[in-house]
């Protein structure tokens, strides 16, 4: 049987049923209904295994295209199965006559059970894993395909309680989909979804990628070049990846592609080893997604190998969380005030300061409270945390001069902020001024986005980098300090060239 047809009619029903539903009803259900194309793409990352039934789990399922493309595979004959027991989950009874649809699509073609389960899959899982007397116990799953709700889960809401008697801390719904369907696996199951990025790195989900690596292993990972056009129905711009694991086997080598969109036209494909995906020094465990196998100038290098540790140096977010400390913050410096710095104070290598007109506060209260968030005044590396993907650069670098500040005897940075230091206290200007040039430098930019792809930059992914050693930087700055004007990117580019 031709199975192009058959989501051909399930891809018409997406587009129509998304275009129906309201943004308020998207919004209370998280509801991001995934386009055929990607739920082919999905399907088709399952390994062929032996076995006569298969029973496939499919949480969040909307109007089913996940289970439609695996589906479609049984029926093409490429995964062996003779029988497939499918539970699909949709708390929103709206989607259920679309969802039972779709699934009735297959029921001539295939030995296939389905059942449309309207009940909170969280609270249903939790139950089934628990033993839970009085919820239903629900078998365990040989695949599970799965494209979860996007939501935060508050600290005391009876998800994060459910959860924790499972043992998954996490913070969205997301990743809680994901952990509990792997915990509903069977050993050597496999399971599928399209999340969104932040899993990879941060402190929030710390817990989660810990979970996940004591349980399954990774064996692919896709990445999508552009942001916007994965959910471009639906406006949804939170850059997304699709990950394949395996429940209870080794972790080995993991494939990652990349396409520029949900097209595929331009797949490529590369093996990696896992301590290039989750670095073994790396306690945060984050997952770093390789764009490209060549090993740029910081990895080549010999002489760029030395531990943020080693150059003496530290790195730590900026402390002052602006909308926690409202009362204490100031637009323009008065008595009693030190400097606040956002990025917004920072712009062609140069400082801006005080900012007249700007929407972001210029100082802050000096007092009991906020003395404990202060730094000495004096040269600083600065970071920006955050960009946006387009910009051209990920890692921007600057450096604060202690005489734009003249008077103050302490200055505070805000949270969107990294900032490089000694032991809370500021470093010799040389070292300040090298080590802004050489994050500035394309090789820095290059070996960040290949493996932190993701648009913040975090100070631990700066604890991450390999630095020259405090001698090679201090030159660098003494060397960016002769110039009349500030170095170019080529300068920049050449100069490290020479070091590597």
């Amino acid at each position: 049987m031709e199975n192009a047809p058959l989501l051909s009619e399930v891809e018409q029903t997406r587009v129509v049923v998304s275009k129906v539903c309201d943004s308020r009803r998207k919004s209370q259900f998280s509801q991001f209904f995934t386009p055929v194309s990607i739920a082919q793409y999905m399907a088709g990352l399952f390994s062929r295994r032996t076995g006569d039934t298969c029973r496939l789990l499919d949480p969040g399922a909307g109007i089913g295209p996940l289970s439609a493309a695996f589906l479609g595979r049984c029926v093409s004959g490429d995964l062996g199965f003779n029988r497939i027991e499918v539970d699909t989950f949709e708390i929103d009874d709206y989607l259920h006559p679309y969802l039972t649809e779709t699934l009735d699509k297959y029921r001539g073609h295939l030995d296939v059970i389905s059942a449309v389960r309207g009940d909170d899959f969280i609270h249903a899982a939790v139950d089934s894993v628990c033993g839970n007397l009085f919820g239903q116990s629900l078998p365990q799953y040989t695949h599970a395909i799965l494209n979860p709700p996007y939501k935060k889960i508050r600290s005391n809401s009876s998800y994060r309680l459910a959860l924790r008697k499972v043992g998954i801390e996490t913070v969205n719904l997301y990743s809680a989909f994901v952990a509990l369907s792997v915990l509903l696996l069977e050993e050597r199951g496999q399971l599928v979804a399209i999340i969104p990025r932040s899993f990879c790195n941060g402190p929030y989900y710390r817990s989660f990628r810990e979970f996940l690596m004591r349980r399954a292993a990774i064996r692919h990972m896709h990445l999508f070049a552009s942001r916007k056009t994965v959910f471009k129905g639906d406006e949804v711009l939170q850059e997304n990846v699709i990950i394949m694991l395996e429940r209870g086997v080794r972790q080995g080598d993991v494939t990652v592609t990349t396409s520029t969109d949900d097209s595929f036209a331009d797949l490529e494909a590369h093996e990696y080893s896992f301590d290039t995906i989750v670095f073994p020094e790396d306690q945060e465990s984050f997952i770093h997604i390789p764009t490209s196998p060549d090993q740029g100038t910081i990895e080549r290098s010999s002489t760029i190998s030395c531990a943020l540790q080693d150059v003496g140096l530290m790195v730590s977010t900026g402390p002052v969380v602006d909308f926690r400390v409202k009362e204490y913050l100031r637009d323009m410096p008065e008595v009693g005030t030190v400097p606040l710095l956002y990025p917004a104070h920072f712009g062609n290598s140069k400082v801006a300061w005080p900012k007249r007109g700007s929407k972001r506060p210029n100082a802050i209260q000096r007092n009991l409270h906020t003395e404990k968030w202060l730094y000495p005044n004096g040269f600083y590396c600065v970071v920006r945390r955050f960009s946006s993907k387009e910009e051209k650069r990920r890692v921007v670098a600057s450096v604060v001069n202690p005489s734009v500040f003249a008077g103050a005897d302490a200055l505070a940075f805000e949270n969107h902020l990294n900032v490089f230091h000694e032991d809370g206290h500021g470093v010799p200007e040389a070292l300040a001024r090298g080590l802004a040039a050489f994050l500035n430098t394309t090789a820095v930019d290059e070996h960040f986005r290949r493996f932190s792809g993701h648009t913040q930059v975090n100070a631990t992914d700066l604890r991450l980098i390999k630095y020259p050693s405090r001698e090679a930087l201090i030159a660098l700055g003494e060397w960016a300090t002769r110039l009349p004007s500030e170095p170019t990117q080529g300068m920049l580019d050449n100069e490290l060239e020479e070091l590597a």
